[in-house]
């Protein structure tokens, strides 16, 4: 039975995951599917180009909270049922592969920051902490949220080995689970990093991501 409950919570983790609630609040809240408009990208960034930021923050919040319930239930209650730094390394990549390919919302879904973050401050809430203040300093002084979180991703492993075993338990598993994250992020971002080398990304709060939430407005009405 021990040997079942690894894949059961694992398959938990991967469908709490795939709850994509960028689109489930925005069609709670009235908002146009994040899907059409800005990126398409269904996460917070994208839900504040629609100009509510309750939405986003909610947006947020609930994306990021997805990655850290399912990692704190197997932290904290694992080891009583024989579930340990594996299945949490497993538990971790599950829920952050459900955000990225959703089963709820034909495997589409967004870039993983926020349900990153959530698992990082599951593993360690001072891990967390580390990479969430890396992407405000990044955000604040350029206004890039996707450069925020590549260089938040970068540096995540990084913090990870550097005060592994200090501030936290270090663990080859989580550690493993860390970088792989990363290495989706960067991957996601793929085409942010195209347009930041060519100086087309569009910052935090521009004009140009108000009017790119319009198009889709605008087609929904003709509906």
């Amino acid at each position: 039975m021990n040997s079942v409950l690894p894949v059961i919570a694992a398959v938990a983790a991967y469908l709490i995951g795939s709850l994509s609630f960028a689109v489930i609040v925005s069609s709670l809240m009235g908002l146009n599917d994040p899907r059409t408009y800005g990126s398409g990208n269904p996460g917070a960034t994208n839900v504040l180009r629609s100009g509510s930021k309750a939405a986003a923050a909610l947006t947020l919040l609930l994306d990021a909270f997805k990655g850290l319930v399912p990692v704190l239930l197997v932290k904290y209650f694992g080891p009583d049922f024989g579930l340990h730094e594996g299945t949490l390394a497993l538990v971790a990549i599950a829920a952050f592969l459900g955000h990225l390919f959703p089963v709820f919302f034909k495997f589409k879904g967004g870039k993983g920051v926020a349900t990153a973050l959530g698992v990082l401050l599951g593993i360690s809430g001072w891990l967390g902490l580390f990479v969430l203040l890396t992407w405000l300093f990044v955000a604040f002084t350029t206004r890039y949220s996707s450069l925020s979180a590549l260089i938040a991703a970068v540096l995540a492993p990084a913090y990870y080995i550097m005060f592994g075993g200090s501030l936290w338990v270090y663990e080859k598993p989580l550690l493993a689970a860390v970088v792989a994250m990363s290495a989706l992020l960067l991957w996601r971002h793929a085409g942010n990093i195209s347009r930041l080398l060519k100086g087309q990304e569009s910052k935090i709060g521009s004009k140009k991501d108000k009017a790119a939430a319009q198009p889709a407005a605008k087609q929904k009405n003709k509906r």
